[in-house]
């Protein structure tokens, strides 16, 4: 088959099944993950990212292929999740720039607008690292615009485009030495591969029902959204204090064809009966292909990680349900403002700060030193710019401060900055403790970039440890490492690997904490019990009389520890 040009409807073709093969090989790219941790997401939040995408692209398609790719560009944008989703996003919002306004593109068109795509993604990382998607981008789209000089067929051109894509995947190891000594190509890259492989199957002639099955969502979404209605209605009688489940999560899941490994068949009796152990107000309603939920849970990425195993998530949305209860109540004074005079609204803050945090715990920590929106997310489910935007323009202030607790979180978090009207300094906080060092440093009566440079010193003087659990065998660096073993990890590195994870706890702070250090604190969480952490303070407080060590219950899920010294 030879396409000589390219239209919207084509190029959805070709993002439906990018989409697809992506979906089918996620498990691939989350087990790429360089530590042999249990948050290996890579796969996860690009594929949640293109999803995003595919669900704006298919409400919005056209013949045209400029406002197809406008379209696709949009939702990938506010969809983006974790440092592989922003690069992604940022590719083809630079490929929808180059075929803007444009009904058909050719193959140098195509060829040009897939290198927009890499220049626009590396202008928007702070410091690009080759051996990366990056670089698999960037070589294949250099190739592209090479062949595309001769080739009139886009087909050919997309053959040599995933033909060195593949060559530039492979090579990521020589790059980049953290890949070669654990033995694995980059992830993001690989994500990358296996949406081309799409992308050219679709070219061949390879059909691809829209994914969406826009007319079922439509239809779920009016059932769903007026059953929402009436259980928010009824919390009009209730008092914020008295909720319970404090998110209101809703999210769609495209059910997996039985073809697919590693998932499984949906019932929904026992869905729903599953569910409803982990909150209130739930309503389910599905089809043959698509279930959408709506849930009040205290931890809603318990229920995601449930979801998850039935099929892919869509459509993501949580809100802090005790915020949402006043809007409820403000929506019914409205209603009823004949005959009541209205409440006036807040009055403006000067800050409004947002964090994340994963764990109960660690989100009530962050709310007492006064946090204003704490955003649920972590290892292993990163938010979107989508719920950064959200959590901006539900806050009535006047400049924002968000803490993203977690390297892979900053990129979203400035991507969200950048779209906001607000002024927003993201300060790039990649741990819980560095987040709650920049707190007690931030200041009120400051200006925003007082405040950006004040808290981020604070963030970066925190040493910050990490206990978990290895997924696989691997040797890093002088470490050896064991499946299931407890590995302790201070700021990015792996110090200890001990079969026991009290031994491993006790390993990484005698190697963090010195002579200088004033106040450890130990953040316990899943897995771990306040007994074990008092032991460890016993064992501190004989090594270290003069240090000072203070004991949260943090209930964040896969790290047992979470140590902070300053």
């Amino acid at each position: 088959m030879i396409h000589t040009r390219l239209d919207g409807e084509l190029l959805s073709q070709m993002v439906y099944l990018g989409a697809s093969n992506l979906h089918k090989n996620v498990k691939i790219v989350d087990a790429l993950n360089v530590f042999p941790v249990p948050d290996g997401d890579t796969g996860t939040n690009m594929n949640l990212t293109f999803s995003s995408g595919v669900d704006e692209l298919s409400r919005k398609e056209s013949i045209k292929v400029g406002e197809s790719a406008a379209a696709l560009a949009k939702g990938l944008l506010m969809g983006a999740r974790g440092n592989s989703g922003v690069i992604l996003s940022q590719l083809f919002r630079g490929f929808s720039k180059s075929v803007a306004g444009k009904d058909t593109i050719n193959s140098r068109q195509f060829a040009d607008a897939l290198k927009q795509g890499v220049d626009t993604a590396y202008q928007a990382v702070m410091k690009p690292v080759e051996g990366t998607i990056l670089t698999v981008a960037r070589e294949a789209a250099d190739m592209a615009v090479k062949y595309a000089r001769t080739m009139d067929d886009i087909v050919q051109v997309m053959e040599k485009t995933l033909e060195y894509a593949k060559i530039s995947l492979n090579r990521t190891p020589e790059l980049l030495p953290v890949l070669k000594e654990v033995g694995v190509v980059d992830s993001g890259g690989q994500g990358l591969v296996f949406i081309y492989e799409g992308f050219l199957r679709a070219l061949r002639g390879e059909t691809a029902e829209n994914v969406q099955n826009a007319s079922s969502v439509a239809v779920l979404d009016a059932d769903l959204d007026q059953m929402v209605e009436e259980h928010h209605n009824a919390q009009i009688h209730m008092k914020t204090e008295d909720i319970t489940f404090g998110y209101c999560t809703e999210f769609m899941v495209w059910l997996t064809h039985s073809t697919e490994t590693g998932k499984k068949p949906f019932i929904e009796s026992s869905f729903r009966n599953h569910l409803d152990k982990m909150g209130d107000s739930l309503l389910v309603v599905s089809d043959d292909e698509i279930v959408k939920v709506h849930i009040h849970a205290e931890n809603p990425g318990e229920v995601l990680n449930y979801a998850q195993q039935f099929g892919s998530l869509h459509r993501l949305k949580i809100e802090n349900m005790r915020e949402q209860h006043s809007t409820i109540l403000q929506k019914e004074a409205e209603r009823k403002q004949t005959a009541e005079p209205v409440t006036p609204p807040q009055e403006k803050l000067p800050y409004g700060l947002i964090a994340v945090a994963a764990g109960s715990g660690i989100a009530d920590i962050f709310r007492s030193m006064g946090v204003h929106v704490v955003v649920e997310g972590g290892q292993t489910m990163n938010p979107s710019t989508e719920d950064f935007m959200n959590a901006i323009n539900g806050l009535n202030a006047e400049k924002i401060i968000i803490l993203p607790n977690n390297s892979n979180i900053i990129m979203a978090s400035n991507q969200a900055k950048d779209l906001s009207d607000i002024p927003v300094a993201v300060i790039p906080t990649k741990s819980v403790p560095q987040g709650m060092a920049a707190l007690v440093a931030f200041n009120g009566g400051a200006d925003l970039d007082s405040n950006e440079q004040g808290m981020t010193a604070a963030a970066n003087a925190v040493k910050t440890g990490l206990v978990t659990f290895a997924v696989r065998d691997t040797q890093m660096g002088e470490v050896t490492i064991k499946q299931d073993d407890f590995i302790g990890i201070a700021d990015g590195k792996i110090l200890v690997a001990e079969p026991d994870m009290m031994e491993s706890a006790k390993g990484l702070l005698n190697q963090l904490v010195d002579e200088d250090a004033g106040l450890v604190t130990i953040i316990f969480g899943e897995g771990a019990s306040e007994d074990q952490a008092a032991e460890l303070e016993e064992m501190l407080s004989e090594a270290f009389p003069d240090v000072e060590v203070e004991i949260y219950a943090g209930n964040q899920p896969l790290y047992p520890f979470i140590f902070s010294v300053e």
